[in-house]
């Protein structure tokens, strides 16, 4: 049973090395499309059972690699993708160059392996890896298999109550305020910009339960969010200051809701569609 898929970037040998099964982009034309603009190629598709390895690089004479990326700029052998289970591991051949994994159901997520890393595990179902290059950083696509998670309730055991660190109510106006601080980064995870007070209010005005909303109960939200709901700490030294920036706390606010998926991209079906959609 295959655990991981890796695909293939383009343009990539029609097999890999090491007898594993490779499928390729592009198969026999069809008689009937003789003639019409071809479709676009699928990508091949690597699997790799437990336990099996494959290498990535510009590949040596006579030893192609598994997974070809051909750049000057990346070693001829460069790392390798090991398959365990339902996850998956990295290495990192290069002696100078740190490899980027990103997850690519998350707002930002991402691990690096630093140079002649040995191993390291990733633990992202959807996968990029981007690797430095002369020409920008080119990739390929990791999947594992899904993951397993606990079925039903755990069994109460005897003494306190857990008590959640984080409850917050979704069908709340201040986690409307913090849905919307988080948009832009749910959105695109390159998103330096947090959203200021103004820009909140025109964002929620189009929900029936915000067109009273102002700026002031917009800060009003923020700080009870601050205060009470995610219970932000001050930094050392500025216990004596008048307080953090306003914009400070917005960006702390979004920074621990991604961070802990408190505010996730379903929630944006919260929002007023954008640009009249």
């Amino acid at each position: 049973m295959d655990t991981v898929i890796v695909q293939l970037p383009c343009p990539r040998p029609e097999t890999a090395s090491g007898g594993r099964s490779v499928r390729s982009c592009a198969g026999p034309a069809h008689p009937a499309a003789v003639g019409r603009r071809p479709a676009p190629p699928k990508p091949a598709l690597l699997h790799l059972g437990p336990g099996e390895s494959a290498e990535f690089g510009r590949g040596e004479p006579g030893r192609p690699a598994a997974i070809p990326l051909a750049d000057q700029g990346i070693s001829r052998r460069a790392g390798e993708v090991t398959a365990a289970e339902d996850y998956w591991r990295l290495s990192n051949f290069s002696p100078s160059a740190t490899y980027v994994v990103e997850n690519l159901e998350g707002a930002g997520e991402h691990v690096k392996v630093a140079p002649g890393r040995i191993g390291a595990p990733v633990p992202f179902e959807f996968s990029r890896v981007l690797l430095p290059t002369l020409g920008g950083p080119l990739d390929f696509k990791v999947f594992a298999p899904q993951h397993a998670y606990l079925v039903g309730e755990p069994v109460a055991g005897s003494g306190e109550l857990t008590v959640s660190p984080f409850a917050l109510d979704p069908t709340s106006k201040y986690f409307l305020v913090l849905l919307a601080l988080c948009e832009p980064r749910l959105r695109s995870p390159s998103a330096a910009v947090v959203p200021g007070a103004t820009e909140v209010v025109e964002r929620l005005r189009a929900l029936p339960s915000c067109r009273g909303l102002a700026r002031s109960a917009v800060n009003y939200h923020i700080d009870y969010l601050v205060a009470t709901k995610l219970r932000l700490r001050e930094a050392p030294g500025e216990a004596a200051a008048p307080g953090p920036r306003s914009g400070g706390k917005r960006e702390e606010l979004v920074a621990l809701a991604l961070k802990f998926d408190l505010v996730r991209e379903e929630h944006l079906a919260l929002l007023p569609p954008r640009d009249g959609r």
